[in-house]
């Protein structure tokens, strides 16, 4: 027996087929790629959407929030879920529930059909993506064959944000809005036929739900979520924004609680006694929020300033798939031998300094001068940081942990990234109330008849006024996005230690002894 057996062993009923671990790694990448896809893939959308269900401006925004409020509280259930039942079993649960919700929504034509879809689909998101994670510990070696894997998942997971983007342009403009619903059928189709026969059903561990602490952190994190999101509409003094605050410090307060006492918890307390884990969840949890904001941001910048189609706009944003893939691709190679600090340092460094460029956008910023450069050093920051935290958060943990460690790495994710987006959401709601305040002054002074006429019809400043404000408002909210970004880079530097034990298992050749110190 190897000495990577003896780190991680191999639980008979979740080998991988032998002769097809290609297949059964297609298979879980597929399934990320459908989840990641469809966080962005919506947002081109959103426009005709808008128009088709007669959505307000207001309610449209739940498009987007019904999906990562029961996508983001539900992630730690999921990852429990299939520790206790099989994975694979529960990895094809969410495939099917999230396949049925795009169906409907596909179909919607009421908006709280749509709705109701949106959040089926973060259900089955949240059922099916932390458990792909843990099919990936559980059916491939630690070291280079694991590291290779997870490589494959980090760069699908990364690249699929600026992906959607594009497919949402494409399916748009080529054929309708609602194929950024039916574009899922065929994939959770094919992978529902291929996953019970390519990928080994995990050894199931006794036990039972964790029921009080899902409840406490499904409804404290969906609480958070909501608070952010109430506060970008309606402000921090709004009744429902403080009650919902004080409802999620309440309950996330009641989980921790819960959680030092249950015997089988829904999140083993005893994992964030690993500094490096617990930094990895930090600076996941900052860096996405930083990059859900930019990707909406910039989607709002280059459709609405530069003018750009909803096409155009998917294609701006390849670059930034390129970049993070080759930035993952080295990281995966020179992991082993550098461990995780340098490119968590680097990498957030690098994300740090693209944001911080964005402050300069203005109106007469080109795609070339204002916003490919930035999103280049973005991208590559990112792509060098997915790799290196996916092996980071699960690395030297129990088999039938590993769920709940990938749940909580996801819930990181999309909790870092539903929270951030709503941040800097309000950050520029503040400061394009008092610039259109000013630009509205200027517009009168200089409009005639015929364009104050417009503009009261339409409640809207018409362009270059109205430019002026978005601008305005894109650029200050990256300061905020900026401030998320060294909030990771000051982790990655104070909190990350490289450990001998570290290089060992990323090599394949994990000591025999006990856990890190």
């Amino acid at each position: 027996m190897t000495s990577s057996q003896l780190a991680t062993p191999r639980i008979p009923g979740a080998a991988r087929r032998e002769g097809r671990p290609g297949v059964a790694l297609t298979v879980i990448a597929a399934c990320q790629l459908m989840v990641v896809l469809d966080a962005t893939i919506v947002n081109i959308a959103l426009p005709h959407i808008q128009t088709a269900l007669a959505f307000s401006t207001t309610d449209l925004s739940w498009v987007l929030s019904a999906y990562t409020l029961t996508f983001g509280g539900l992630l730690l259930l999921g990852g429990r879920a299939g520790d206790i039942l099989g994975r694979r079993r529960v990895f094809m649960a969410g495939i099917l529930v999230f396949t049925l919700a795009s169906l409907l929504g596909g179909f919607a034509q009421e908006p709280w059909q749509l709705l109701a879809a949106r959040a089926l689909q973060g259900v089955g998101g949240a059922i099916a993506s932390p458990t792909s994670l843990a099919l990936i510990t559980t059916t491939f070696a630690e070291g280079p064959e694991r590291n290779r894997a997870f490589g494959v998942f980090a760069a699908v997971s990364a690249g699929g944000g600026a992906i959607g983007l594009l497919a949402g342009g494409m399916l748009t403009e080529w054929l309708d809005w609602r194929w950024v619903f039916f574009v899922n059928l065929p994939i959770g189709v094919l992978i529902a036929v291929l996953a019970p026969l390519y990928i080994s059903e995990s050894e199931r561990h006794p036990g039972r739900f964790d029921v009080a602490g899902a409840l406490t952190s499904t409804g404290g994190m969906a609480s958070l979520v909501y608070g952010f999101i109430r506060a970008s509409e309606d402000g921090w003094r709004d009744s429902l924004t403080l009650g919902s605050f004080f409802a999620a410090v309440a309950l996330l307060t009641l989980f921790v609680a819960i959680e030092s006492k249950a015997r089988e918890p829904i999140i083993p307390l005893r994992m964030f006694a690993d500094r490096n884990r617990a930094g990895t969840y930090v600076i996941m949890l900052s860096l996405a929020a930083a990059m859900f904001g930019m990707f909406f941001f910039i989607v709002q910048f280059v459709q609405n300033v530069l003018g750009f189609s909803p096409i155009q706009s998917g294609l701006g944003f390849l670059p930034v798939t390129a970049a993070i893939i080759t930035a993952a691709g080295l990281s995966q190679r020179f992991l082993p031998r550098l461990g995780p600090k340098p490119f968590m340092v680097t990498g957030t460094a690098l994300v740090g300094t693209g944001l911080a460029w964005l402050t300069f956008l203005r109106t007469d910023s080109s795609y070339v001068s204002g916003v490919l450069g930035p999103m280049l050093l973005f991208g590559f920051g990112m792509g060098l940081n997915f790799v290196t935290l996916t092996l980071t958060a699960v690395s030297g943990v129990a088999p039938r942990e590993a769920g709940a460690a990938s749940g909580l790495l996801n819930a990181s994710q999309q909790v870092g990234g539903s929270l951030g987006l709503s941040i800097l959401v309000t950050v520029f709601g503040t400061a394009t109330r008092g610039e259109a305040e000013k630009q509205t002054r200027d517009f009168i002074a200089q409009a005639d008849p015929g364009q104050l006429a417009a503009a009261k019809e339409s409640g809207r400043l018409p362009d270059p006024w109205g430019d002026l404000v978005l601008a305005h408002g894109i650029s200050t909210a990256f300061l905020a996005a900026v401030a998320m970004a060294g909030l990771a880079l000051a982790t990655a530097l104070l909190v990350i230690r490289v450990r001998k034990s570290d290089l060992d298992a990323l090599n394949g050749a994990a000591a025999k002894a006990g856990p890190a110190a």
